[in-house]
């Protein structure tokens, strides 16, 4: 596993941003008669979820969410060194979003902007990215921004993957301090699976043609095209339950803590079934594994900073230690024991 371990670097202000579009599961499918859609739904533990409309890509979601937090903090422009950008919805094949988003948002030339092509665990691993500069001496902020349109990418006539994702952005401001404790990262790969989550065609290795954009139907009653995602639901199921209950042993081992001493543990949205896995495997007492999975569903690389800004926001006083860990797309997990000092945490700014 690829560790690292951070002192004196933490988060200053967390932000997010939901398009205004609240989709129902049980009704709004015209695809699904109303008792599958039930099934689907109660199955997922999604509810609704949030829905950008066809103008509205990840950038604009960004946008909303780092102008929030900038002006909640005060926060001087000149002084974000760095802007790091996750996503795999982004505005363009390029140029990188997160520079578009450093000229949009007033940033001084000499920030550093750029894009990490991440999914499920593209926050834990941001994170990773944003404290590493953090730290250094001639580094003053920086600001990482996940933003995802994921359901631009998934077809909603899939049975697998059409009733699970939402669209969200968020934004965090790093800062040096003292007063921030330390904190703990853990990352993995697994590119032997890389096919259990993907869109297979529109890229260079698949490129776009008049057939990659015919829909299919296909054996379950699923329709989609080579161009929308597509998920091996068992396989990722697989890998969740085998792989992250030892990864976040692993943290805590690292960390030298039990889990008796952590406050929270966060984990990525993906799907209730996972997450009550999850708990129950830890041993976890589930008042401390907070979820709003029922409202805005998998947001991807959103799902664990959604989760903190809408459920634990006053809940984050001084010393605080929040496992959060990500996992899925790649397949890849990220996982960290972060210690929190009463960050900002700005209310959800609908777009």
């Amino acid at each position: 596993m690829a560790s690292t371990h951070y002192n004196n670097v933490g988060i200053q202000a967390v932000s997010v941003a939901v398009p205004a579009q609240v989709y129902n599961n049980y009704t709004d499918n015209d695809h699904f008669n109303t008792d599958e859609a039930a099934k689907i739904a109660d199955s997922t533990g999604i509810k609704q979820r949030r829905v950008a409309d066809e103008n509205t890509c990840a950038s604009d979601l960004a946008m909303a969410a780092a102008e929030k937090a900038l002006a909640d903090t005060g926060t001087n422009r000149s002084s974000i060194d760095f802007l790091i950008f996750v996503s795999q919805t982004p505005d363009y094949k390029m140029p990188a979003t997160g520079i578009i988003l450093q000229h949009r948002l007033g940033l001084s030339k000499s920030c550093a902007a750029f894009d990490v092509n991440l999914g499920c665990s593209g926050f834990v691993y941001g994170l990773n990215l944003a404290y590493a500069l953090g730290v250094q001496p001639g580094v003053n902020k920086v600001m990482l921004v996940n933003a995802e349109t994921r359901t631009k990418a998934y077809s909603f006539k899939d049975r697998q993957t059409g009733f699970l994702f939402g669209d969200a952005a968020s934004a965090l401001i790093i800062e040096k301090g003292e007063h921030y404790g330390p904190s703990w990262f853990l990352m993995d790969s697994d590119g032997s699976r890389y096919d259990y989550i993907m869109i297979k065609s529109g890229g260079y290795r698949h490129p776009s043609t008049p057939e990659s954009l015919l829909e299919r139907t296909f054996e379950d009653g699923s329709i989609r095209n080579d161009e929308q995602a597509v998920m091996n639901g068992l396989g990722v199921f697989e890998f969740v339950i085998t792989q992250v209950p030892a990864h976040v042993k692993k943290i805590l081992s690292t960390a030298e803590l039990s889990k008796d001493d952590v406050d929270w543990f966060v984990f990525h949205q993906a799907n209730q079934a996972m997450n009550n896995y999850l708990i129950k495997k830890l041993k976890l007492n589930s008042d401390k594994v907070p979820s709003n999975l029922d409202r805005f569903g998998n947001t991807s690389s959103v799902s664990i900073p959604l989760t903190i800004s809408t459920e634990l926001r006053d809940r984050l006083s001084e010393d605080t230690k929040v496992v959060i860990s990500g996992f899925g797309v790649g397949l890849s997990i990220g996982s960290a024991l972060i210690t929190m000092n009463s960050p900002l945490i700005s209310r959800p700014v609908e777009v």
